[in-house]
């Protein structure tokens, strides 16, 4: 299960006003990771709504992840690793790539819009661009408003 904190007084805000969305980001150790590291250090702002999940390669984010983390909270799900060619596992990335597209198809089926996922290449000394690309990606997803689908409203995900 993947826990997602909740906001302020502990509910999830029902109007697009005043909301706050929940993103999280799936982050590749070797090149994604080191990218939002970056942005920290160098003090890049972006929403503080966003939470990093290190994984050792986007390839190694199963769909069933991604669902779970809608159906537990998140109004939107990234998955960033190396660039292209760039992959310490040769082709993670591609994987990764292949997967989200796949569940980019999927989610309109379970009432989701696949403007809620997203893949994005990101490499280590890009921390301006993690900054940029997580508050630009939060800012789609406020306009998308809450997830509309979370706890038992989405089916099972095993």
């Amino acid at each position: 299960m993947i826990p997602i904190a909740e906001g302020s007084g502990g509910k999830k805000a029902a109007t697009v006003e005043g909301f706050d969305p929940r993103v999280i980001i799936f982050a590749c150790n070797w090149c994604s990771y080191s990218g939002a590291d970056l942005a920290g250090t160098s003090r890049y702002q972006y929403s503080p709504n966003v939470r990093i999940i290190r994984v050792m390669c986007s390839g190694r984010v199963d769909p069933s992840l991604i669902l779970k983390a809608l159906r537990n909270g998140a109004d939107g799900v990234m998955v960033t690793g190396c660039h292209p060619a760039d992959c310490h596992y040769i082709s993670g990335n591609q994987k990764a790539e292949v997967r989200v597209s796949f569940l980019k198809r999927f989610l309109p089926h379970v009432g989701i819009d696949p403007r809620r996922l997203s893949l994005e290449w990101i490499s280590g000394p890009e921390g301006e661009l993690f900054a940029r690309i997580a508050t630009t990606f939060t800012e789609e997803i406020r306009e998308l408003g809450p997830n509309p689908l979370t706890g038992d409203d989405m089916p099972e995900v095993r």
